[in-house]
């Protein structure tokens, strides 16, 4: 299974409190997406807002697009929308 993630700009999907981004699982585009939760409790964002977020999910991204990778590689490619429960207790490490 070949996974890559797109250099596309998340998006900030306020009807859900997510942060959307794309991966590409064997040339399939598949969507991704983080709760602004995961965010708050483990990469930082100590505000609750918009920019917040954002500036939270950029600064993790290298981490976040790891533990998609592994959620993509036992789902066979399936969207992925991680949480808070899905990362290890305190704050995570760019």
């Amino acid at each position: 299974m070949e996974i890559r993630f797109l250099a596309d700009a998340p998006l900030y999907r306020d009807s859900n409190l997510t942060i959307v981004f794309a991966a590409e699982v064997d040339g399939e585009r598949v969507p991704c997406a983080i709760s602004v939760e995961a965010l708050e409790d483990h990469f930082g964002a100590s505000v609750a807002g918009r920019d917040a977020w954002m500036n939270a999910f950029n600064a993790g991204r290298p981490h976040i697009e790891a533990v998609a990778r592994t959620h993509l590689q036992v789902s066979h490619g399936t969207p992925v929308l991680l949480k808070s429960g899905h990362f290890p207790p305190g704050r995570a490490v760019g």
